[in-house]
């Protein structure tokens, strides 16, 4: 990617979930090779020290810092945004990206259907606890990692936790749905002149992404990866998102390389967007 001086985050505090792999980790790159302090999040500490030592080594930024937690757990998400914001005087972007699939069911500490805890509620909770910073740090931005996997879905109220006939796939788009309702209504609930919150869709992106699935995923990976992008490209929209003045008061967006695009038709239920928030609220004790 080539830094633009309009690109410059000299002065910038971001914080990237999932930083030590993937699109995560070249978010970070990138966000540090533009000036920013960056501090990645990630559940393996010994992965987020290596992770640190690569973007510390590639970009000459000795402003690189990590929060080792499992986002999946609400205990570690509360955990990780006090320690943020003990360590760090504002917040200028969060990039909500660290996320799973899992072919099989399973449930997270707190007792929660691991994907939407993970890929939903790690989202809302950390987002939640770290708003006033970011109002306080404004203009500041939220970038959501959602996916072309929320269309053709919608969410069942009924059993937001998969419990009846589960499937991965299924489990895994409607957590990208619900990405999206979390994305819009935020939006709605905040002064772009604040937090600006939009979502995007990376591509189908070889990465290890739900490679914790065993000998079924990586036999879906070894087709995938003929159609798939490479991690530098998947990054380009959030690095986008988090540093390009061209879409500074742009809130509420849903982006595909780079560019505003529709999501889906379901995605822009406003009744259901609020009944997701208050059922995350919930669940979170927010």
């Amino acid at each position: 990617m080539d830094v633009l001086p309009s690109d410059s985050l000299a002065g910038k505090y971001c914080l990237v979930t999932g930083g030590t792999a993937g699109i995560g980790f070249i978010t970070a790159r990138e966000l540090a090779s533009r000036g920013a302090r960056v501090v990645i999040v990630g559940r393996n500490a010994a992965k987020c020290a290596a992770s640190v030592e690569a973007i510390r080594r590639t970009t000459g930024s000795g402003a690189v810092s990590v929060l080792v937690g499992d986002l999946s757990l609400q205990r570690d998400v509360r955990r990780v945004a006090q320690e943020y914001r003990d360590g760090f005087p504002r917040l200028d972007v969060l990039v909500n990206n660290a996320g799973g699939l899992y072919l099989d069911r399973h449930l997270s500490g707190d007792g929660i259907e691991m994907t939407f805890a993970l890929n939903h509620l790690g989202y809302f909770l950390l987002t939640w606890l770290l708003l006033d910073l970011l109002r306080a740090s404004a203009p500041a931005r939220v970038v959501n990692v959602s996916s072309e996997a929320h269309r053709r879905i919608h969410l069942d109220f009924d059993d937001l936790q998969c419990a009846r006939r589960y499937s991965g796939f299924r489990a895994y788009a409607r957590s990208k749905l619900a990405n999206l309702y979390f994305t819009y209504d935020l939006a709605g609930r905040v002064p772009a002149s604040e937090v600006t919150v939009n979502a995007l869709h990376p591509g189908l992106v070889s990465t290890s992404f739900g490679k914790n699935n065993g000998m079924r995923a990586l036999l879906i990976w070894a087709i995938a990866r003929w159609f798939a992008i490479s991690p530098e490209e998947g990054a380009r929209t959030p690095v986008y998102l988090a540093a390009s003045p061209g879409v500074a008061g742009m809130s509420g967006k849903y982006f595909i390389a780079e560019r505003p695009c529709p999501s889906s038709p379901v995605s822009y239920d406003r009744e259901a967007a609020r009944h997701l928030w208050n059922r995350s609220a919930e669940m979170v004790g927010a």
